[in-house]
């Protein structure tokens, strides 16, 4: 199969195309120095040239806070640059693959989210990512939404100065004299190693629609800092942040876990358990 990967020097990207690669599809790797989703002509223009069987976005305007500034930079990127893709996915004959989030929930459910669950996002990045979500389910006949979640790899995260939520305990636990995270706040903390392999694991599939794929089990921020310390052996104090303690900007879901349920209704799921997932992390990092 041949694979479009857009943003595939990305901390997501980086690992879908490792593991296509690995299992002999032809990759395409379409950076931003290549493409802009937001620019349909162009858009139009590379992937007719390329003529994949298989497009997976993960370009996005994701620095949540600069979200909250830059609305209409959010709403290009996000939103009207999955629009240029869902139009072409239909003009041009591919399967999309459309790379979505968690926040597109509130969290005030308190119970894992299941696709089918209306949306209802708090900040404007996760509404420039619903926007996108009903552009591509709208419009592309041939198309799969997926929502990640507290996600992290071994590539950097530019939106985030570059550190995961991981390696930042790391550095942290071994700069600091006490490390201190919330405890309030609960997540299914995913390793774009797993997204990868379960993306390549559905690609023959004729799964469309929109679907989850997050580790199984959740944890707070709390817990998954303490796994993270007990793993690499550091012996730090950690302790429980207040909530309210640390200074945020942009309103957050408290509660961004979801369910996989439409990969384990169709017999697709192979998403680990977080602690599996941190654990192999961690042996590549330590």
């Amino acid at each position: 199969m041949k694979v479009a990967v857009i943003g595939a020097n990305g901390q997501l990207g980086s690992d879908i195309t490792s593991i296509f690669k690995e299992q002999n599809h032809q990759v395409i790797e379409l950076n931003h120095d290549v493409i802009n989703i937001v620019d349909l002509d162009l858009c139009k223009k590379v992937l007719s040239e390329v003529q994949p069987d298989l497009v997976i976005n993960t370009a996005a305007y994701h620095n949540v806070d600069k979200c909250e500034i830059e609305t209409v930079k959010a709403f290009e990127g996000n939103a009207l640059g999955a629009r240029n893709l869902a139009i072409l996915s239909n003009e041009q004959g591919f399967k999309l693959y459309h790379i979505s989030t968690d926040y597109v929930f509130s969290g005030s459910k308190q119970a894992p989210y299941l696709e089918d669950d209306a949306v209802c996002p708090v900040n404007v990045y996760g509404n420039t990512k619903a926007s996108g979500e009903f552009f591509v389910r709208s419009i592309a006949a041939n198309s799969l939404v997926i929502r990640v979640s507290a996600i992290y790899g071994k590539n950097p995260c530019r939106a985030k100065g570059g550190n995961n939520f991981v390696n930042l305990m790391l550095k942290l636990g071994n700069e600091k004299p006490e490390v201190r995270v919330v405890a309030h706040e609960f997540v299914s903390p995913t390793p774009t190693m797993d997204i990868a392999r379960q993306l390549a694991h559905i690609a023959s599939s004729n799964l469309t629609g929109i679907c989850h794929a997050t580790s199984e089990s959740q944890c707070s921020w709390y817990e998954f800092a303490q796994e993270i310390f007990r793993i690499a052996g550091i012996k730090t104090p950690l302790n429980i942040a207040q909530p309210g303690e640390f200074a945020v900007n942009t309103p957050r879901p408290f509660y961004s876990v979801l369910e996989n349920n439409l990969l384990k209704k169709n017999g697709l799921n192979i998403m680990r358990d977080w602690r599996e997932g941190l654990k192999d992390y961690l042996s590549q990092q330590l």
